[in-house]
């Protein structure tokens, strides 16, 4: 059920004397973030400025997380599960979450494998602007869009090529080089893979 001000009091608040667990999943790269407790109060804020609210247990009180340090969640969807005893928060997150300044509190854990191409696209998307003699991207942004197109259309011969002569190794080669430089691509047109995969998700009800 997704989470609206006219249904939140359809959630299981006695059953954890009204607090309610809430797991935040960056909406980009799909890792849990943070786990917190919110009361209707949290909720109803959070809601409303579209900021991820808690009650602090510890404080007894609301708090915002970013109040201090800045590193905010901004709400995409807040929804519960089956049994409307636990919220699922997307975000998008601003700076890191965990206060040890890690990305996620669950920074000892792996995380799904194609959370890394979120991770990669941030650094490309890093990249921008920066001195050409930085890194191999900073370089590429230099040439200009069509030599980053050129890139894409070489690579994604190339990978055809290796497919066609069964060549696996060179296959997982070819294959990453053209994801890179689509992604770079992409960030050269200001688009980025969510862009890519909404479209996806339009063709899929089709």
């Amino acid at each position: 059920m997704i989470i609206t001000k006219q249904n939140m009091a359809e959630l299981a608040w006695q059953k954890m004397d009204n607090l309610i667990p809430c797991v935040v999943q960056n909406a980009q790269s799909g890792k849990a973030l943070m786990q917190g407790f919110m009361d209707q109060a949290a909720l109803e804020k959070t809601l409303d400025t579209k900021l991820v609210t808690f009650f602090s247990r510890s404080k007894q009180r609301l708090w915002t997380k970013g109040e201090e340090s800045g590193n905010s969640l901004n709400l995409l969807e807040i929804s519960a599960d089956c049994d409307n005893d636990c919220l699922l928060a997307l975000v998008n997150p601003v700076g890191p979450t965990c206060h040890t300044g890690a990305e996620t509190c669950w920074f000892d854990s792996e995380s799904p494998d194609i959370s890394f191409i979120s991770d990669l696209e941030q650094v490309i998307a890093s990249r921008k602007g920066a001195d050409p003699d930085s890194s191999y991207t900073a370089h590429l942004y230099s040439k200009g869009i069509k030599r980053i197109a050129q890139k894409v259309g070489e690579e994604g011969v190339e990978t055809a090529l290796a497919a066609t002569v069964k060549d696996l190794e060179e296959l997982k080669n070819e294959s990453a080089d053209l994801i890179y430089h689509l992604l770079v691509l992409l960030q050269a047109s200001d688009l980025n893979l969510s862009d890519v995969i909404d479209v996806l998700k339009q063709r899929h009800g089709k």
